[in-house]
Formats: C-alpha cells, sequence, structure tokens
C-alpha cells in the first residue's frame, strides 16, 4: 500500500516537472523568436537613400564641371597659327628683312607714298609692305611722325587682306546665285568651311564669317596693342594685335602670373599676324555678337561703321568696355575711319574690275 502510494507521488512530481518546462518554454519563445530575427539573421544591403542623393548631387556637378572645363579648355587653347596653313603661307623667307625706319621713310619718299594722297586717291600700294617693324619706331620722338609711319607700314597689309576677304565674299555670293553648285565649287566652298571654322557646311555661318573688318578699326587695335609699334611682342614678335595663345609659338609676357600659363603669339612676318587677327574676329565664340552687328550693317546699307562695331569688342582685353573706348578715342583723334574706303591700287585690268 505505501510503495502504491511513492508510485503515484512520483508519477504527479513527473507530471507537475514537465508542466512547468512546457509553460516555461512557450513563455520565452516568442522572445526567443525576435531574438533570432534581430540578431542572427544573414547580412543585408541597406539602401540609405540620402547617400544616393547625395551621389546623383555629386555626379551632376562633376559633369557640369567638366563641361566648364572642356569649354575653359576650348577658349584657352584655340590655336591661333591654325589660319596659316590653311590661308597658304606667305612667309617663304627664312629670314625676312627689316630694315631702319630711315630707310623706309625713303623708300615711301620713292614711291610717293603719302597719307594725305591715300586719302584723296582712296588707293594704296601694296608694293610698300613690310615683313617686320624698325627697331627705331620706338625712338621716333615725334608722336605723329611716329603714329604716321605705324599707319603707313600696317594700312598695305590690313587693306590686302581685307581684299582676299572680298573676292571671297564674291564668288560666295555667285556660287549661291547658281542653280547648281559644280565640283569645284565645292571643293571651293569645303576650302572654306575649314578656313572659318564652320561645321555641317552651314553657309548661312559662313556668309557671316566671311567678312572684312574695317580698316580704321583694325588700325586702332594694332596701335592699342603695341603702342604705335613699340611693344616688345610687336619688336620681336612681329605680333600687331596682341593675340594670346597657349599651344603655339609666341613670347612669355614680363611678369606674368604663376597661375596664367598664356604667351603673345609669335609671327615670322606681319602679314601673318593681320591674317590671324582676322581669323580670330571672324570665328571665336568670344566675337559672335561683332559679326552678328556687322551682317546687320552689311543688310542695311552695305557699309560697315567701326565705331557702332567696337562695342562689341569688350571680351578682346581684359578691361572690357574700357578698351573699347579707348579705341573709339583712337579712330577719333587719328582720323582712321578716312581709310575705311581705301583700296589696293590695281596691278591690272582684271584686278581692277575684281575691286
Amino acid at each position: 500500500m505505501k510503495k502504491r502510494q511513492n508510485n503515484s507521488n512520483l508519477n504527479f512530481f513527473k507530471t507537475f516537472l514537465t508542466s512547468l518546462i512546457i509553460i516555461f518554454v512557450f513563455s520565452i519563445l516568442p522572445n526567443t523568436v525576435n531574438f533570432i530575427k534581430n540578431n542572427l539573421k544573414p547580412n543585408e544591403v541597406v539602401i540609405n537613400s540620402s547617400k544616393q542623393n547625395f551621389d546623383k548631387i555629386l555626379e551632376k556637378q562633376r559633369k557640369n564641371n567638366k563641361e566648364i572645363e572642356e569649354k575653359i579648355k576650348d577658349r584657352f587653347s584655340w590655336n591661333i597659327f591654325e589660319d596659316i596653313d590653311v590661308f597658304e603661307k606667305d612667309e617663304k623667307d627664312e629670314n625676312p628683312q627689316r630694315l631702319s625706319a630711315s630707310t623706309i621713310e625713303e623708300l615711301f619718299k620713292d614711291n610717293g607714298y603719302n597719307l594725305d594722297i591715300v586719302k584723296k586717291t582712296k588707293l594704296v600700294n601694296a608694293g610698300n609692305q613690310l615683313t617686320k617693324l624698325p627697331k627705331e619706331l620706338k625712338n621716333i620722338e615725334s608722336p605723329k611722325k611716329r603714329k604716321k609711319l605705324f599707319i603707313k607700314i600696317v594700312l598695305p597689309l590690313i587693306i590686302e587682306e581685307n581684299l582676299k576677304i572680298r573676292f571671297d565674299r564674291k564668288k560666295l555670293f555667285k556660287i549661291l546665285n547658281k542653280n547648281n553648285t559644280s565640283l569645284r565649287d565645292k571643293a571651293w566652298l569645303d576650302l572654306k568651311f575649314k578656313q572659318y571654322g564652320v561645321k555641317n557646311n552651314d553657309l548661312a555661318k559662313l556668309k557671316i564669317r566671311m567678312d572684312e573688318i574695317p580698316v580704321s578699326l583694325a588700325i586702332a587695335q594694332a596701335a592699342k596693342e603695341t603702342g604705335w609699334g613699340s611693344s616688345r611682342f610687336a619688336q620681336e614678335g612681329n605680333a600687331l594685335f596682341g593675340q594670346w595663345t597657349w599651344s603655339g609659338d609666341g613670347i612669355k609676357p614680363l611678369n606674368l602670373e604663376k597661375n596664367k600659363k598664356h604667351k603673345v603669339a609669335k609671327f615670322k612676318i606681319l602679314k601673318a599676324s593681320v591674317r590671324a587677327y582676322q581669323r580670330n574676329l571672324n570665328t571665336h565664340p568670344s566675337y559672335k555678337e561683332f559679326r552678328i552687328e556687322r551682317a546687320i550693317q552689311r543688310d542695311n546699307d552695305k557699309k560697315l561703321d567701326s565705331l557702332k562695331l567696337v562695342k562689341f569688342l569688350e571680351k578682346y582685353a581684359e578691361t572690357g568696355k574700357e578698351y573699347t573706348e579707348v579705341l573709339k578715342k583712337i579712330i577719333n583723334q587719328n582720323s582712321l575711319t578716312d581709310f575705311d574706303d581705301v583700296d589696293i591700287l590695281p596691278t591690272s585690268l582684271k584686278m581692277k574690275n575684281l575691286i
């Protein structure tokens, strides 16, 4: 009897203990499951939306900076010497001769080259061209005499280069008025598209770019940039217009700031400098408004007004508007517009008809 009672107590104890264990397990099971989910789950990639947005903004900024860099690079790597290759070289002499100021004056006198006569006849002899400025030019004490000699030297150079453009412009309009374009005309147009940096065979753009620079404006800029022929760049590098270059042959300015790498473009002869200057104004993006104004003047009365055009050359110099005001003063004080309608003295009947 006693043994049966003991067995009964033992079974009760086992049952009770088992029940406690089951109750304990079920009570901690939810917390255990949550712990396993939160701490023992495999690594997951968490997408940080704020970081993603920041990366997008950063990438966009990088693209904008790259575009700005490309534009700056395009502007500052502008090759001022490209015109020499495509407009045929005139620098056949390995060592162009430099004459003294007194010798030049004598030659001009013998040839009857006088600015007062040029203004009356509206003709200048292209044979009076020089390849270099005389060293003594800067030593001429009389400003009036120095200016006259400088104008005499640069005038035939500027007019002849303008005349070449005029001939090309006449040919362009002749082609545009044709019903059919010949292979020869197409080849000529391809060359002109290259010379004037025109893409996609845009004839309208070529017509705007292929035009003359007023003589008075060119003389004024040459005078301003060279100090009427006395600057180191003009004397050593035949640089009449102070054009900068980052890739070509040039002269490094004195006291140049460390962050600036430009040089003043250097040329073998004066005529190459004039040609590069014309190409610069006729093709560089900075002078687009200048070309548009010139085209408007052409459409209205066919005559170019340098005093109006000069307003669109603020980007030519770092002084901006002040630079254009100085040019106006040079034009007016020296009556340079008197030379705007001067032509080259024709050397043949054919040339006379073309002019």
